[in-house]
């Protein structure tokens, strides 16, 4: 992970022999499709809370104050807490269903977890598709939660563990590419279902959630557990068997023999829930909460849930919003000063020119393309590969907790706060950027290159945390001195 700082830099002189086999990249990319269905929710939600039939069947109230004369106060049109309900109840249903899936993935793999993310998600994209009230909307977003809770909770873990360490960042990486792909054809669906005469297009929208949900759940049915959890469960043998087949050699005992100590020192920890709260767990803790949390504050999916929203604010007309939505992205101080030039703090805009909705457009971009290659992978790669096995579900799921207790948060304040904020809104989000990077200069050490199961080592060597290792001891045969790990010069 390219991140500078501080932090122990891995030498050439380690590492478990394999390659990347064609299995395992198949592998890992049907595993990553999980991502779509969290995409496709990101992406959809937004669409159709700019659509017209949509808003008059179950938000007649936003409905009225949206087509009012454009006089009136633009921050505030579509500020509704049923309508923010709708979007964010979601992400309330993934924090929950993500502690329960620590349990299911520790206790059963990563299969079960997936296989029970896709079926749920299915079950709520049926229920909204066929909604007739508000409450059958808020019942399959709950259900479409639990499904996200899941499959959030195991993916990433699932690749981490499946791919070889010299590529676990680009597979992992898969899965937020996956999620990219679920926004954008969650948009561009949006944009097409709008013209559909009659006004029932939305329900395209939300019911074509099923695709995504049944390429997880097949995916799930014909996968094969990864050998850490064949391991954790009692299943030495096919575990090693595995693990010859995913490298494509016969020597695999040194990644064996580590997987296998691993296991053993995990079985040795009856409450991992419990165990995180130890002193030699802060660094993984710390990183469990933080990274989830600066990933949401940095108002991406603020965007993503609402550029079709935010785009009817500053000019566009609906269908054109939703065209944007599919190019979408921000550059926060820049789009708070292009708002503010126009709207001012009283949300009045006047006569305002297509190009300078354009402008606004094309900062957006600039801004999405920053976090796809940036936040978007790593804040689900890196926590997901830093975590020792015996808390790695517990850890995976404070982490999936923490993104998704921000994005309900959120999702659900923020069209409250652009009324309250105006302008304002991004330039607090711009200043959480500004703090993140400082912490992730400081305190995330280098990743890049160490097998998930050495880990520690980087921990024991990094300036901060190394003071809450002294009790850890190096993995067989890394200690400390040995050369593979010397400090960086920053």
């Amino acid at each position: 992970m390219p991140v500078g700082g501080y932090g122990p830099a891995l030498g050439p002189g380690k590492g478990y022999p394999g390659n990347l086999t064609l299995y395992v990249t198949v592998t890992c990319m049907v595993a990553a499709m999980g991502g779509l269905i969290f995409g496709y929710d990101i992406g959809i939600s937004g669409g159709v809370t700019s659509m017209d039939s949509f808003l008059k069947k179950f938000f007649p109230n936003v409905y009225n104050k949206e087509t009012a004369d454009n006089s009136t106060n633009q921050y505030c049109k579509f500020n509704s807490q049923k309508l923010t309900m709708f979007t964010s109840s979601l992400y309330l249903a993934a924090l929950t269903s993500s502690i329960v899936a620590s349990t299911v993935t520790r206790t059963f793999g990563r299969k079960l977890s997936m296989l029970f993310g896709g079926v749920l998600f299915c079950a709520g994209a049926l229920i909204n598709g066929f909604a007739q009230h508000v409450w059958m909307l808020i019942l399959g977003r709950i259900l479409l939660g639990f499904g996200i809770g899941f499959a959030n909770q195991s993916v990433p873990l699932y690749l981490s563990e499946m791919a070889p360490y010299k590529s676990r960042g680009a597979l992992n990486s898969g899965f937020q590419l996956s999620i990219c792909i679920g926004i954008l054809v969650a948009n561009v669906l949006n944009y097409f279902f709008a013209k559909i005469k009659g006004g029932w297009g939305w329900r395209l929208s939300l019911g074509g959630a099923v695709v995504p949900a049944l390429i997880i759940t097949i995916g799930a049915l014909v996968l094969p557990e990864t050998p850490n959890s064949m391991i954790e469960r009692g299943k030495a043998e096919e575990a090693k068997a595995k693990l010859k087949q995913i490298r494509g050699i016969d020597d695999v005992e040194e990644e064996f023999f580590d997987l296998v100590a691993a296991s053993e020192e995990s079985k040795k920890v009856e409450h991992p829930w419990a165990n995180l709260l130890q002193k030699k767990y802060r660094p993984h803790l710390t990183m469990a909460i933080m990274i989830p949390c600066f990933q949401q504050l940095t108002g991406i999916n603020v965007i993503m849930f609402y550029a079709p929203v935010l785009f009817k604010t500053i000019g566009f007309g609906s269908n054109a919003s939703l065209m944007s939505a599919v190019i979408t992205g921000i550059v926060n101080v820049v789009v708070a000063a292009c708002i503010a030039s126009k709207f001012g703090i009283h949300g009045e805009p006047g006569d305002l020119p297509k190009w300078y909705a354009i402008v606004v457009v094309l900062f957006i971009c600039i801004y999405v393309a920053g976090f796809a290659w940036s936040w978007g992978p790593l804040g689900w790669l890196v926590p997901s590969e830093i975590f020792p096995l015996e808390i790695r579900s517990a850890a995976q799921s404070i982490n999936v907790s923490v993104n998704m207790m921000f994005t309900f948060i959120i999702a659900q304040i923020f069209l409250d706060m652009l009324c309250h904020f105006k302008f304002g809104l991004f330039l607090f989000f711009a200043f959480w950027v500004v703090v993140m990077t400082i912490f992730i200069f400081f305190f995330l050490p280098e990743t890049k290159n160490i097998p998930i199961e050495e880990m520690v080592i980087v921990w024991k060597e990094h300036w901060f945390w190394s003071k809450y290792m002294v009790d850890v001891d190096y993995p067989a045969g890394k200690g400390e001195g040995n050369g593979l790990h010397e400090p960086k010069n920053v």
